[in-house]
C-alpha cells in the first residue's frame, strides 16, 4: 500500500498544481478586464489514517477562492456613463430573463432602445425618481428595481413649484398711504419698489409676475412693508394700475430697524397661484432693510418651458439626470449599491457578475456613501486587481512544483517496477 500511496500522492499534487495553473491562466487572461477579481488556489492537506510501523501518504486538495473585496485601481475615462465603486458595494445588473446579479464592471453604454448595458450585456438597474420625492431602497432585497433607460423623447414642461426672491428695500423710502397701496389696485396706486420675475404654468408658458414693495409704517423699533404680486398680463394700459384682475396675493414683511433683517415674527413667504399652473410659496427670507438702493440680491424659480432632453449624466450619489436643451436638469433614476456580509464567498458567474450564496449571506441594498456603502466615481472604471508580476511568479512556482510531484509519481512507479521484477 505504501508505493501505491506515494503514486496517489504524486497524482494529487499534480492535480492541485493543475488547478493553480488554471487560476493563474484565468487571471492573466483577465488582467485587462474591467472589474475582474483575482482567482487563487489555496491548498488543504488530506491525511490518511496511519497504521503501526508504516506511513501512508495522503494528498492535497485545491480550493479556488476569489479576492472580491480587494479594490482595483480606478482609471478615469471621458464617458459620463462609466461608473466605478470606490469602497464597499456592487452595481445591480439584470439579464434578459429578469434575474439580478452583482458586479463591479461599470462600463455602461446605451443599446438601440436606450437601456444601459455593460460589456457583458447586463442591464444596469435603478429606482425611478418621481417628481421631487427621493426613492427609497428595499433594504433586504432587489425588488422595485427596473432597467435604466436614458431615452427621453417626450417634450416636457414643468410648472413652477418653488421660487425665492431676496431683495434689499431702501431704508429712506417714503411711506405709501393705505388708499394708494398696490393691494388696493386703484388708479392712484403708488409703491416704493417694483421688480418682476418669470415662472411657468402647466403648459410651459412663461408667466411674468410683477412684484411690488411698499413701505407701510416705520417706528423706533420696526418697519412694515407690503409685498403684492400681480400677473403682468393683467396690467392696465401702459403696463400699470389698475390691473384687470385682483392681485395674486399680498403679504406684510416686518423688518427690525436695528439689524435690518426680518424679525422673528415676520412672514417669510407669500403663496402664489399661477394661472393654469401650480401653487407655490415664494420665499422672501433673507431680504434686508438697509440704507441702500433697492437691489435684487438673489432670485430663482424652478420649472421650465417645453424642452427636449439633450444629454444625461450621473451625479456622485448615483442619481441619473436628464439635461434639457434649455439647461434644466431633472432626476430620472437613482442607482443603489448592494453588498453582502462576506463578498469573497459570492458565487462568480460568466460575464463578471456574482450571485449570492449560503456562505456569502443575504444581500443588503443602500445608496452610495450611506450605511457603509462605497462612493460612486462618475467617469471612472475599476481595473482588474490582478498583478501580472505575481501571476508570472506563481506560474513558475506551480510549474516547478508540478514537475516535482511528477518525479514523486515516477519514483513510486520505478520502485513498483523493481518490486514486480523480484517475483519473476
Amino acid at each position: 500500500m505504501g508505493l501505491f500511496g506515494v503514486m496517489r500522492s504524486g497524482v494529487s499534487g499534480m492535480n492541485a498544481q493543475s488547478s493553480k495553473l488554471g487560476t493563474v491562466a484565468e487571471n492573466i487572461m483577465n488582467s485587462s478586464t474591467t472589474g475582474y477579481k483575482r482567482a487563487q488556489s489555496e491548498f488543504s492537506s488530506l491525511v490518511v489514517s496511519q497504521g503501526p510501523g508504516s506511513f501512508n501518504s495522503g494528498g492535497v486538495e485545491a480550493k479556488t477562492q476569489y479576492q472580491i473585496t480587494k479594490q482595483g485601481n480606478i482609471s478615469f475615462t471621458t464617458s459620463k456613463l462609466d461608473l466605478a465603486v470606490d469602497g464597499n458595494g456592487f452595481f445591480v445588473v439584470g439579464n434578459e430573463a429578469g434575474e439580478n446579479f452583482l458586479t463591479r464592471a461599470g462600463h455602461f453604454v446605451p443599446d438601440g432602445e436606450g437601456f444601459l448595458l455593460n460589456t457583458a450585456g447586463f442591464y444596469l438597474q435603478g429606482y425611478p425618481v418621481s417628481g421631487a420625492t427621493a426613492p427609497t431602497t428595499v433594504a433586504n432585497g432587489l425588488g422595485g428595481l427596473e432597467r435604466i433607460n436614458i431615452t427621453q423623447n417626450q417634450l416636457e414642461a414643468v410648472p413652477t413649484g418653488s421660487a425665492y426672491l431676496r431683495v434689499n428695500v431702501s431704508e429712506d423710502a417714503a411711506i405709501v398711504p393705505a388708499a394708494d397701496l398696490p393691494s388696493a389696485n386703484a388708479a392712484t396706486a403708488t409703491y416704493s419698489h417694483k421688480t418682476s420675475m418669470i415662472v411657468y404654468d402647466n403648459l410651459g408658458n412663461e408667466v411674468k409676475l410683477d412684484v411690488y414693495y411698499s413701505k407701510v409704517t416705520e417706528t423706533a423699533v420696526d418697519s412694515d412693508w407690503e409685498v403684492t404680486v400681480y400677473n403682468a398680463a393683467d396690467a392696465g394700459p401702459g403696463g400699470g394700475f389698475p390691473y384687470t384682475a385682483p392681485a395674486l396675493n399680498s403679504q406684510t414683511l416686518n423688518f427690525d430697524i436695528t439689524t435690518g433683517n426680518l424679525t422673528a415674527a415676520s412672514a417669510t413667504v407669500i403663496n402664489i397661484a399661477v394661472p393654469n399652473g401650480g401653487t407655490f410659496d415664494l420665499d422672501l427670507d433673507q431680504s434686508t432693510y438697509l440704507n441702500a438702493d433697492f437691489t435684487v440680491t438673489n432670485v430663482d424659480a424652478d420649472g421650465n418651458a417645453p424642452s427636449a432632453v439633450k444629454n444625461v449624466e450621473f451625479g456622485d450619489d448615483g442619481t441619473l439626470f436628464a439635461i434639457y436643451a434649455n439647461g434644466d436638469r431633472r432626476a430620472i433614476y437613482k442607482i443603489p449599491l448592494a453588498d453582502v456580509p462576506s463578498p469573497d464567498r459570492l458565487s462568480p458567474l460568466s460575464g463578471n457578475v456574482y450571485s449570492t450564496s449560503f456562505d456569502s449571506g443575504d444581500v443588503r441594498v443602500g445608496f452610495a456613501g450611506e450605511g457603509g456603502m462605497g462612493k460612486i466615481k462618475v467617469g471612472g472604471l475599476e481595473d482588474s486587481n490582478v498583478d501580472l508580476g505575481n501571476e508570472l511568479t506563481s506560474m513558475i512556482e506551480s510549474q516547478r512544483t508540478y514537475t516535482a510531484n511528477s518525479q514523486v509519481f515516477k519514483a513510486g512507479s520505478d520502485l513498483l517496477e523493481q518490486l514486480v521484477n523480484l517475483v519473476r
